[in-house]
């Protein structure tokens, strides 16, 4: 062919070749920064979260540069690394040209228990007094201090009973960092008999005796679920390993703080009862997903772990803890495996289940903190610790959170037959110049019930034909200044924060209930049909539950609505 013929396929080009591929181009300065960053870890796919975490907690944010090197070091794609990124609430994702968030950060907490103690008006005197160039103040979901309320953290310290002058003097003095209680450390539990049992165990016992002691004593799952405790283990080590243990310690539902509680205490107590859940189904592995909102909880059981790995007590690396990002969805178990996989915490379809398809496809114990304590406790103290126990018919004991408007707010260990009366008078009843009005037995999830129903034992299975559940315990006293329809919007509020959107019931009935429960009147027969939708739609338990404090408002509280 003729030149003079080719010369407009010639002249088409633009004359810019290019010089890298297309996409965004690896900056090798971030690259040799997230390499310092992860040093000797493993480039898993798993730890991206943990990785994630180490870059934000060095540079305030989640640069695009940052998260293009992070994927080179994993091998993996952009787009994923940035959909797991953005999905958790403490990630900080900064593209090209976007202002960077101040360094300081403060989250109010703006969850129920908070809210009846003036987190709206904390947050606007907040946000009037401080820079804003300088600090961020953002609302937040409960943090698990219900008893202090209201709570805010700043940086990584938690202010309880915050008022804008501790802010301001924790600002000045730099205190941005978690303040570790008092604690019983190895030495201390060892000293007072621990580990004895699982010493004992792990030199010639018999799982299924145990299995046997853990029924006969009437444990069950103190997460919510309530599935006793004892059955689990059958069902994991009835399939072939290698297995894992995973501790659901995502305590995000508002209201509940016992879990937190527990472990600024007697953290040991929890952890012997974890291992011998593990050596019970012969668990190659024991996970902890901890909340992140627990940050003295996170460096307690960093400093535990070491010492048990320092006494010879675990192989380095048999306990792996585990930092959640702040996603309350995570509480629920399939979306918690996910994201102890690296992933977003989006809820798994099931059958199957995850003691048969758990952690990396394989079988996996589910466990909650609390029960792994009483684990511990009956095997130490056998059966009767909990079956020895009985009021109004009911066996047990219960650890109850207790907030709002009661004169002592905290954790109360009460027998399982205890009342809303028993637990009030527990708390040192009313707080001054309140009168009962209402309370929330289990969390958002379980709904508001009126103070004339105060002869219900509070515990599992009793609450079902009133049309709600114990859940975990978390128990909001409202008073004669409180309204109910305000609480309720309050928690579907949070529930439309929260949802992961993976199923349209949840992710846009949350929404449309919020909007509609912001009438004077509501609309009670479209919210009724809206909660039958999301009740019998939704795939998991957040947004099967969600309608209930709105059934239960037009049940009770008529006059409000």
């Amino acid at each position: 062919m003729a030149l003079d013929n080719r010369e407009g396929v010639w002249k088409s080009g633009k004359g810019k070749g290019r010089h890298t591929p297309k996409g965004r181009q690896l900056d090798d300065q971030a690259w040799d920064e997230v390499k310092a960053l992860l040093g000797e870890s493993p480039r898993r796919r798993d730890l991206l979260i943990e990785f994630l975490h180490l870059i934000q907690d060095e540079y305030g944010r989640l640069s695009a540069a940052h998260l293009r090197a992070l994927a080179e070091e994993l091998r993996m794609a952009q787009a994923e690394v940035y959909e797991v990124a953005t999905f958790y609430a403490h990630f900080d994702v900064v593209k090209e040209g976007e202002p960077t968030p101040p360094a300081l950060t403060i989250r109010v907490c703006d969850s129920l228990s908070c809210e009846l103690a003036g987190a709206q008006q904390l947050m606007a005197a907040l946000e009037d007094g401080l820079d804003a160039s300088e600090v961020r103040v953002l609302r937040a979901p409960c943090m698990g201090r219900c008893d202090t309320a209201p709570v805010l953290e700043l940086g990584h310290n938690h202010i309880d009973n915050a008022t804008p002058q501790k802010v301001k003097d924790a600002i000045a003095a730099g205190d941005t960092h978690a303040h570790l209680p008092d604690y019983q450390t190895l030495a201390t539990y060892m000293a007072d008999g621990g580990y004895a049992e699982l010493k004992s165990l792990r030199d010639g016992g018999d799982w299924e005796a145990v299995q046997d002691k853990v029924l006969s004593s009437g444990l069950r799952g103190l997460g919510g679920a309530g599935f006793p405790s004892g059955k689990k283990w059958g069902f994991v080590r009835a399939n072939a390993g290698p297995r894992y243990l995973a501790v659901n310690g995502d305590e995000g539902e508002p209201g509940t703080f016992k879990d937190r509680y527990y472990l600024e205490r007697t953290p040991h107590l929890f952890l012997e009862g974890m291992l011998i859940a593990a050596w019970a189904v012969e668990a190659q592995t024991c996970f902890i997903y901890m909340r992140d909102e627990y940050p003295a909880v996170l460096e307690i059981l960093r400093r535990e772990i070491k010492a048990l790995e320092d006494a010879g007590l675990v192989t380095p690396g048999y306990i792996d803890l585990r930092r959640g990002a702040g996603a309350y969805i995570c509480g629920e178990e399939s979306a918690m495996i996910e994201s102890i996989e690296g992933k977003r915490g989006i809820p798994r379809h099931r059958p199957p289940f995850v003691a048969q398809v758990g952690i990396f496809n394989r079988p996996t114990l589910v466990h909650n903190v609390e029960t792994l304590l009483w684990v511990a406790r009956v095997c130490r103290e056998g059966p009767e610790v909990l079956s020895g126990v009985e009021k109004n018919g009911r066996k047990g004991l219960r650890s109850y959170s207790v907030s709002g408007r009661v004169a002592k707010p905290g954790v109360y260990l009460l027998p399982a037959g205890s009342t809303i009366t028993d637990v009030i008078t527990a708390a040192g009843g009313m707080a001054e110049g309140h009168v009962f009005k209402a309370y929330q037995p289990g969390g958002p999830s379980s709904g508001l019930l009126p103070a004339t129903i105060n002869d219900v034992p509070l515990d599992f299975d009793t609450l079902q034909p009133l049309g709600t559940f114990i859940g975990s315990a978390a128990v909001v006293v409202l008073s004669d200044q409180d309204k109910a329809r305000d609480a309720a919007l309050n928690m579907l509020r949070f529930f439309e924060d929260e949802s992961c959107g993976q199923c349209t019931p949840c992710r846009v009935g949350c929404e449309k209930a919020v909007k509609l429960m912001q009438a004077d009147a509501w609309d009670q027969p479209l919210l009724t049909d809206l909660c039958t939708a999301m009740a019998d739609a939704s795939i998991c338990g957040l947004g099967q539950a969600a309608p209930n404090p709105i059934k239960l408002v037009m049940q009770h509280f008529k006059d409000e609505i």
